[in-house]
């Protein structure tokens, strides 16, 4: 399965932050968009992928304080990405070594979705029962 099917089966909508939004206000919208990172803009520019692990981090090392920095105080600066066109399981290898859970996918320098760990191991996970189901089927008709 390519990251294109995956953006049509969950939508390609792109939640995104200022890097001068407080991490307190990106908490806030990681609560009320019920994901697990925000992309950080500048214009129409990634510059940034603000985590719930990067928050974590953020009150272990400034406590309550933290909460009141902005955004690209504490983001990821090295974004990982993902092209429409690459497959799954490339996907999986590059989150596996880059050890993040969120692609930004870019089309032609263009934001155009994100897919998470969770979708790809949804992907997997559908992939390995079709894969199955064949198996049952063409033993059943032998």
């Amino acid at each position: 399965m390519l990251v294109t099917e995956i953006l049509k089966s969950k939508g390609d909508a792109v939640f995104a932050i200022a890097p001068a939004t407080t991490l307190a206000e990106a908490c806030r919208e990681l609560d009320t968009r019920r994901v697990g990172a925000l992309i950080v803009c500048d214009a129409d520019r990634v510059v940034g992928v603000l985590s719930e692990r990067d928050v974590v981090r953020a009150v272990a090392r400034d406590g309550q304080a933290a909460l009141e920095q902005p955004t690209e105080a504490y983001m990821t600066r090295e974004v990982v990405f993902a092209q429409p066109a690459e497959s799954v399981d490339l996907l999986m290898e590059r989150m596996t070594d880059r050890r993040v859970r969120h692609l930004p996918v870019l089309h032609e320098e263009r934001l155009c979705g994100v897919v998470s760990i969770g979708d790809v191991v949804k992907c997997q996970i559908a992939e390995a029962a079709q894969e199955a189901e064949s198996l049952r089927t063409y033993i059943a008709a032998g």
